[in-house]
C-alpha cells in the first residue's frame, strides 16, 4: 500500500478516502496540517452533500421524464429543488475541483518538507545545510497548480455564462413568440368583431 493517497471519488455507494502518512522525526508547520485537516474535510463534506442531493433528486426526476401528464411534470418536487440541483452541481464541480486542487498541493508540502531533513542515516547527514530539495519540490507544484486552478475558473465562469446566456436567448425567443401568437390572434378577433 502507497504511503500516501489522493482523495478520489469512488462509486455512489462507498466514501472518499483521504490517507496520508506523516513523518513523525519531522516538525510540520501547524497551519501546513490544520490547512490540510480543513481542506480535506471540506472536500469530503462536499462531494458527500453533492452525493446526497443528486441521490435524492434523480430518481425523481427519471420516473417524471417517464409521466406524460403536464400537470404532473409541473408538480413535481424537483421542478421546486431547482436551485438545491444547481447548488449541488457547483459544490461538486466548482468547489469540489478547487478544494481537491489545493488537496493535491497540501499534500506534495506534507510529502516532501521532511525530505531535507529525514535521511537513511538521520537528520541531514548526507544532504548538508543548504539543501532544499523538499521544499523546492514542494514550491514547484504549487507554481504549476496555480494557473492551473485559474484556468478552472476561467473556464467554469466561461461555462456557466454561456449556459445562462443560452437560457436567456432561448426564453427571449419564446416571449417574442407568444407575443406573435397575440398579436395574431388579436386581429383574428378584430376581424371577427367587424363582420
Amino acid at each position: 500500500m502507497s504511503p500516501w493517497t489522493l482523495p478520489r471519488l469512488l462509486a455512489p455507494n462507498q466514501v472518499a478516502m483521504v490517507e496520508v502518512q506523516l513523518e513523525m522525526q519531522y516538525q510540520y508547520p501547524q497551519m501546513l496540517l490544520i490547512a490540510f485537516s480543513a481542506c480535506t474535510t471540506v472536500l469530503v463534506a462536499v462531494h458527500l452533500f453533492a452525493l446526497l442531493i443528486s441521490t435524492c433528486i434523480l430518481p425523481n426526476v427519471e420516473a417524471v421524464s417517464n409521466i406524460h401528464n403536464l400537470n404532473s411534470i409541473s408538480e413535481s418536487p424537483h421542478e421546486r429543488m431547482h436551485p438545491y440541483i444547481e447548488l449541488a452541481w457547483g459544490f461538486s464541480t466548482v468547489l469540489g475541483i478547487l478544494l481537491f486542487l489545493a488537496e493535491v498541493v497540501l499534500l506534495c508540502w506534507i510529502k516532501f518538507l521532511p525530505v531535507d531533513s529525514i535521511t537513511k542515516d538521520g537528520p541531514s547527514a548526507k544532504l548538508g545545510p543548504t539543501s532544499h530539495t523538499g521544499w523546492q519540490a514542494a514550491l514547484v507544484s504549487t507554481i504549476i497548480m496555480v494557473p492551473v486552478g485559474l484556468i478552472f475558473v476561467v473556464f467554469t465562469i466561461h461555462f456557466y455564462r454561456s449556459l445562462v446566456r443560452h437560457k436567456t436567448e432561448r426564453h427571449n425567443r419564446e416571449i417574442e413568440e407568444l407575443h406573435k401568437l397575440k398579436v395574431q390572434l388579436d386581429g383574428h378577433e378584430r376581424s371577427l368583431q367587424v363582420v
